[in-house]
């Protein structure tokens, strides 16, 4: 009993850290992305890695919820199809109901923060061609901050 128990946490232990490395590789891959589409990835792809579903009620046996349904709708075996997006819609509603409620107190917050008097500055505000065209002049603005510059679209 006590080997079942040690292995089952041993299996998620290394599934945790598989799963942060997964998601820190999506976060670096969702970088330059603007920020109204970024956020949402990254969080259907944290609820897609970290949803657990029960496989064996009587044993309490969770599993990835994203693996129990590619694993049974790949062999077509077991029911456990339908509890598993069952748990991946729940929680996936959950975190996006959070999220809209964190983006309904965040933006009010970033328009009142713009309006306050945070002048845009003409870098800023320039566009991709404008900066593409800087990098082939010699003396350009702020050249270590060139490839950290994001181009968001203006709304």
């Amino acid at each position: 009993m006590f080997e079942m128990t040690n292995e089952y946490s041993i299996a998620w232990a290394a599934y945790a850290i598989a799963a942060l490395g997964c998601l820190l590789v999506w976060f670096r891959m969702t970088r330059p992305l603007w920020r109204w589409l970024r956020e949402p990835l990254r969080l259907l792809v944290a609820v897609m890695l970290f949803t657990p579903t029960i496989v064996d009620p009587a044993k309490e046996l969770f599993a990835p919820a994203v693996a129990i349904t590619a694993l049974d709708l790949l062999f077509k075996v077991g029911n456990n199809v339908w509890r598993a997006v069952a748990d991946l819609a729940l929680y996936g509603l959950i975190a996006f109901a959070l999220y809209a409620l964190f983006v309904a107190v965040r933006w009010p917050l970033e328009r009142k923060r713009r309006q306050r008097g945070t002048p845009a500055s003409e870098a800023d505000d320039r566009t991709l061609r404008e900066r593409l065209e800087e990098e082939d002049e010699p003396d350009a603005y702020y050249p270590a901050d060139r490839y950290r510059a994001r181009t968001e679209p203006r709304l």
